[in-house]
């Protein structure tokens, strides 16, 4: 790192290039984590009725006086993340502006939707509609009304609000990370408040928070998990239900899991998240097949259109004028469940965003997935209310209301191939449940290494166990009511570093925003000397050699001679060779330093018959890199002066950046 804090942007080649044995832990976040954990699972499993005590106090005491705090830092992260999707800012790469996307946008959204709520569908998608139809926050509950409110709250708790939190933890990471370079872990969200501080004790607070609320959150999805896998065992095969069993389904599948997480993001994440959205589109399907489709399809427009209609005030809605419990066993819950889930979904959507533009990410990693889950919760929401309201199955509604976690197997046993339903679906909870552990697990492994996953796999599994300890304690502890509470305080510490990042994000914005617009108003033209000479460049595709030797003869020249003169006026400046090409830096202190790079890129050729070599594929380009990244052009066929000119001018754009910020 620069003595300005910045360092140049990872090029995708040397992404992982560092090896296993350079991605040391950090001690201090990892000895203090464990201890913080221990000391929490051993107090849930030693003493479990003082445990669950405590639990209900401290629910009860949030719920009372820390509602509306939940509300507003919810709403100012909805807020913010609109408005940087419409705003110039949503230009803005998560990396160097040359940067593209590591995965396609099928593997993209199939992780971070297994990562996200797949547990969370699978045990609710039944469930909330049906007991919001029957036990309404206000009003009389089985009534047309009731209906209409139940997928109202639904849509609400599960829609954008959300995927937001998710979107602008994502977003902080991934643009510290991949466009200045700082560690993929919290604290770097906290580099313009605080500068090289975030090495420091504050720093490591931050990413233990988060390890530690990522730990909670994650035990409660898998909590949630385990009780549904157990209850839809109970209810198909009488497997005994209770938390012997509970203790056993985790053991096995944070077992399922470690293999997993031990294959690596690409093998393991990645191919059984592709399985199980194919499983859950099959499944939707079919149960609008074989539903009420068209009464369905009008309910999903329907109920779209009262969510929107409804937003703000539902965003803000405490039911000050109306006293309810309802508020904290649901929404505040739910506020505080994705504030805690934030560090880990958060993390592990920024680890596989890189390279999309802030808009682009915005509109897939919020809209898409809200959609389907939108989509997930009328298909199966809708039809279930139909079942009970119009059809006249009472016996689903009291079996809802009696176990939420065997909703959706006896909602399944009315269709046709029922047995077969219900197995499917089991087999997708257990394996929402292996990609949450297992992405879980690679999030507390990078918070606790540095930012890093090019770790062992042994430390990588350990992370897994951490994961099922939590979750085995926490359902010893109390069960669903203690994973509720653990939830719900957990986002409380995290909600405050994370409202201190999205100011310095916002910091950096605009910093960023600023530099480009001077870049931008200055543009070199990439004409040599006369139109002929500019169309002889653009009918120019230089071979590898050619790129390489236009760097050794011209470029490392100019780039040298222009670090000279910079080194006779007093002015530090460092040139480095470099495997792609030739860089210099140009330092200022505790200011932003000016770089300056010429880096080779290959590209494929526009058209064959222009360059005349019809059986070559590609061509390689010279291209000139700034700390932002690519700015599009190349020196292919500019002479040493000419470079030597683009540097000043470049360092003269720089400066007047610089002024801007003064």
């Amino acid at each position: 790192m620069s003595e300005s804090g910045h360092e140049a942007p990872v090029d995708e080649a040397s992404a992982d290039e560092a090896s296993v044995d350079e991605a040391p832990i950090d001690r201090p976040v990892y000895l203090t984590s464990c201890i913080v954990l221990g000391l929490l699972a051993g107090a849930a499993v030693l003493f479990p009725e003082s445990t669950a005590s405590m639990f209900d106090d401290l629910l009860a005491g949030i719920i009372a006086n820390g509602s509306w705090y939940y509300v507003l830092v919810v709403t100012v992260i909805f807020v913010a993340v609109m408005l940087l999707a419409v705003s110039r800012f949503g230009d803005i790469r998560l990396g160097p502006d040359h940067a593209s996307p590591d995965y396609s946008r099928l593997s993209w959204f199939s992780m971070l939707f297994a990562a996200g709520m797949g547990i969370g569908l699978m045990f609710f998608g039944v469930a909330e509609p049906v007991m919001h139809y029957l036990s309404p926050p206000l009003g009389e509950g089985s009534t047309v009304d009731a209906a209409r409110e139940a997928m109202k709250l639904t849509f609400f708790h599960w829609g954008l609000h959300a995927w937001s939190i998710y979107a602008i933890v994502a977003m902080i990471l991934a643009y510290f990370s991949y466009r200045h370079g700082l560690p993929l872990t919290l604290r770097s969200a906290l580099y313009p408040l605080i500068g090289e501080r975030i090495h420091g004790p504050i720093g490591v607070a931050v990413d233990v928070f988060a390890v530690v609320g990522t730990t909670f959150g994650v035990a409660t999805s898998l909590g949630f998990g385990v009780e549904q896998i157990n209850a839809g065992l109970n209810y198909l095969f009488d497997v005994p239900k209770g938390p012997g069993t509970q203790v056993v389904l985790v053991v096995v599948t944070m077992l399922l899991a470690g293999v997993s997480v031990m294959t690596g993001l690409d093998r393991g994440i990645k191919r059984l998240s592709e399985t199980n959205i194919i499983l859950a589109v099959g499944l939707l399907l079919l149960v609008l097949v074989l539903g009420p489709t068209v009464a369905i399809l009008q309910a999903l427009m329907q109920n779209t259109g009262g969510y929107l209609s409804d937003l703000a005030g539902k965003t803000l809605n405490l039911y000050a004028y109306d006293p309810t419990d309802w508020l904290g066993g649901w929404t505040i819950f739910y506020w505080g469940w994705w504030m805690s889930w934030a560090p880990f979904v958060g993390l592990f959507i920024a680890r596989i965003s890189r390279g999309r533009t802030i808009r682009e990410f915005v509109l897939g990693a919020m809209l898409i997935p809200a959609g389907f889950t939108l989509l997930w919760m009328t298909v199966f929401g809708n039809t279930a209310i139909d079942l009970i309201h119009n059809q006249g199955d009472v016996a689903l509604g009291a079996m809802v209301e009696a176990d939420p976690a065997v909703a959706l197997f006896g909602f399944l046993e009315r269709f046709p191939l029922s047995g077969l339903l219900s197995a499917v679906a089991i087999v997708m909870v257990l394996v929402f449940f292996i990609t949450s552990a297992d992405s879980g697990a690679l999030v507390l492994n990078m918070l606790s290494s540095h930012g890093r996953d090019d770790t062992p796999p042994a430390r990588r599994a350990f992370w897994v166990g951490v994961i099922g300890v939590a979750a085995i304690a926490l359902l010893l502890a109390g069960g669903l009511s203690a994973l509720q509470t653990a939830t719900i305080a957990g986002a409380f510490p995290f909600s405050l570093a994370l409202l201190a990042g999205m100011w310095g994000f916002r910091q950096a914005l605009v910093i960023d925003l600023a530099k480009r617009d001077i870049i931008l108003a200055g543009t070199p033209a990439t004409a040599a000397d006369g139109w002929q000479a500019h169309l002889r460049q653009l009918l120019s595709f230089p071979d590898r050699d050619e790129a390489y030797a236009t760097i050794a003869e011209r470029v490392q020249p100019a780039v040298r001679a222009v670090a000279d003169e910079f080194a006779r006026n007093g002015v530090t400046a460092r040139v480095a060779s470099e495997d792609q090409g030739v860089r210099l830096e140009v330092l200022h202190g505790t200011e932003i330093d000016f770089v300056y790079e010429v880096r080779v890129r290959t590209h494929p050729l526009p058209d064959a018959a222009l360059s005349g070599t019809a059986d070559t594929a590609e061509h390689f380009r010279p291209e000139v890199h700034l700390s932002e990244g690519g700015q599009g052009y190349d020196v292919a066929d500019w002479p040493q002066s000419r470079i030597e000119t683009d540097i000043v001018e470049q360092y003269e754009r720089h400066l007047q950046f610089l002024h801007t910020l003064r």
